[in-house]
């Protein structure tokens, strides 16, 4: 009897249980309704953020509920949910303490997360987004997509949060009007490498974003240097296969070379914007990358700072010569991602730093890297600049390099090193690190002329009306050429300097008559009060007869201007197309069958010419 009565109390038992569990089943898994795609509860600061759906906001994960009461057991539950084509499934083992009456055991929660996958770019090469640090929010899922929530670009652009300015388009200025043309230099490059960045990506670019100087000079224009002083005038020029009856005149400048053993020493502070919307590969990590690159490259008696900035500035490396590479390194690798974007505290910092390292006969320098959008503080190149600007007058150079596309802005880090003496450039791939730390680092640290500025007088009896390509804010006031107060660009060690004049020659020019006079004027960087000036005439009989005639990098340059000239939208190009550019890009590109730069522009603008078929 008593054997009977054990009997039916364990078979009581045992239906208890299974009623218990079926009970904790339903309440895991909500029903016979899919539960909502939701974050698992914490701790799990590292794991992936659910992805919201398309269209809709994203919101924090909710806590589960706690589980009922139940017998001490272990359960493992699968949840199962619907998933749109546009996601994939990653299973996720996470392991959680779930409150259960009486229980002496853990429960442990086997659960399949979904996370949104990580579109196909237009670039191949684009690394996927890694996951966010625990300081910052989640970094967006698709490469372009805006940081503050979301999975689709504002307005169905190609990004969003992107800051760039238009500055217009220069007009034909007849020379009985005006016959002086001046402007200060400008060797950035960074218009072109965000063109690029685009057109990779399946875009064509804003036509805000295009400086068709920086495309321009962005190409080796072969150039010889100076065979004394610190610069030497080219000018050529030939007729224009863009335009009917224009001329096309190339000013050239070229700077004397510097070799890497007669570079001055450096203090380099590198001032890097950690902020959460720099948590990308192609942002922060592409950023240290390259540092490691530039570092790599200095000597012993160099010196590196380096300073960050998210929600607040911090000094992350006190400057050490450059013989510590381990140092260095190590600090490089520490650098992460996280929170706001307070860069004018981490400018002002590096640029106290870098004020107090100033010496005689060395390079004193603060290098920015961020994709320049300020969120905290002083936010405008303006407002940023009054706070450093006498330490811009002390000697503290700034060179600016932005990387990153959507929630970028290109409007602050151009006037940030227009107004710092320095230079901006734009990084999208490794070799462009490569290219501006590297293979150009003495002309990327050290200056060989201050405020340098080009007037070009044309002679009305051959010219009867012109235009300057691009430089549109560059302009200089005519009077202000000889006015060493006014400031103007920086030209580094071995840079080259070209502008482009398209030209309208009067029917009756002579022969033998003078187009042009090309004048420089700068001053020395180590004595601002040593001022120099000189000039070069252009004749008509230096003009070549045919395009085809005219030096292989002169073509290289009218194409690569016309090409900007389109993504532009400039009036003056509206009867080209992208087609004839591509074409002639083409042509080019097998007259300079070495040049891996003209290769690539060939292949950037045969794939601008297809994007500008399928636009609608």
């Amino acid at each position: 009897m008593m054997m009977m009565f054990a009997n039916l109390k364990s078979a009581l038992s045992a239906l208890a249980v299974l009623a218990a569990l079926a009970a904790l089943a339903i309440a895991c898994s909500g029903g016979s309704e899919p539960e909502p795609r939701q974050a698992p509860a914490q701790p799990a600061p590292a794991q992936p953020a659910l992805a919201p759906q398309a269209g809709q906001p994203a919101s924090p994960a909710q806590p589960q509920s706690p589980a009922p009461a139940a017998p001490a057991v272990v359960v493992e539950v699968v949840k199962e949910v619907e998933v749109p084509a546009e996601y994939v499934v990653v299973e996720t083992e996470v392991v959680r303490e779930v409150e259960v009456e009486r229980a002496v055991e853990s429960m442990m929660v086997s659960e399949e997360i979904v996370q949104a996958a990580t579109a196909p770019t237009p670039a191949a090469s684009m690394p996927a987004p890694q996951a966010a640090s625990p300081a910052s929010p989640a970094a967006p899922a698709v490469p372009g997509f805006n940081a503050v929530g979301g999975t689709s670009a504002v307005n169905d652009a190609a990004y969003d949060m992107t800051f760039f300015k238009h500055y217009g388009v220069n007009p034909f200025i007849d020379t009985d009007d005006d016959n002086l043309s001046t402007f200060a230099v400008d060797v950035d490059t960074a218009s072109y490498s965000v063109a690029r960045a685009y057109v990779n990506d399946g875009y064509l670019p804003d036509p805000a974003s295009v400086r068709v100087e920086e495309f321009v000079n962005f190409f080796d224009q072969g150039y010889a240097p100076p065979k004394e002083g610190a610069f030497a005038i080219r000018v050529d020029g030939a007729p224009s296969p863009f335009g009917e009856n224009r001329h096309m005149m190339r000013v050239g400048l070229q700077g004397k070379t510097v070799s890497e053993d007669e570079r001055q020493d450096a203090t380099l502070i590198f001032a890097v914007d950690v902020s959460g919307s720099m948590d990308r590969e192609d942002r922060l990590e592409l950023a240290k990358r390259s540092l490691h690159m530039l570092t790599e490259q200095l000597r012993q008696r160099d010196e590196v700072g380096i300073v960050t900035y998210g929600d607040y500035a911090s000094l992350v490396l006190e400057p050490t010569n450059g013989g510590e590479r381990r140092a260095i390194a190590a600090a490089i690798d520490s650098l992460r991602p996280g929170g706001s974007t307070y860069a004018e505290a981490g400018l002002r910092l590096a640029y106290e730093i870098a004020a107090a390292r100033v010496r005689p006969d060395r390079i004193t320098r603060v290098i920015l890297l961020s994709d320049g959008v300020a969120n905290v503080g002083d936010t405008g190149p303006e407002s940023i600049l009054s706070q450093v600007r006498d330490y811009v007058d002390d000697g503290v150079t700034l060179t600016t390099v932005g990387f990153g596309m959507a929630n970028y802005n290109d409007v602050l880090m151009e006037r940030l090193a227009n107004d710092g003496d320095g230079t901006y450039h734009y990084v999208d791939t490794l070799q462009e690190a490569r290219r501006l730390f590297v293979q150009n680092l003495v002309g990327t640290l050290q200056n060989i002329a201050k405020d340098a500025k080009v007037q070009v007088v044309f002679d009305e009896s051959a010219v009867r009306s012109y235009r300057l390509l691009g430089y549109e804010n560059r302009d200089v006031a005519d009077a202000d050429f000889r006015d060493d107060t006014v400031d103007a660009g920086e030209i580094g060690a071995g840079h080259s300097v070209t502008a482009l004049y398209e030209l309208k020659l009067q029917d009756d020019a002579p022969a033998d008559g003078k187009i042009a006079t090309v004048k420089m004027r700068w001053a020395d960087p180590e004595d601002a009060e040593v001022t120099t000036e000189i000039s070069r005439v252009f004749n008509v009989d230096d003009m070549a007869w045919q395009f085809e005639d005219a030096p292989r990098r002169f073509q290289l340059a009218a194409v690569v201007a016309e090409y900007a000239e389109l993504l532009r939208e400039s009036y003056w190009a509206r009867d080209g197309s992208l087609k004839s550019v591509s074409e002639q890009a083409a042509r080019v590109r097998r007259l300079l069958p070495n040049d891996l730069d003209a290769a690539e522009f060939a292949a950037l603008t045969a794939r601008a010419a297809q994007l500008a078929r399928e636009t609608p």
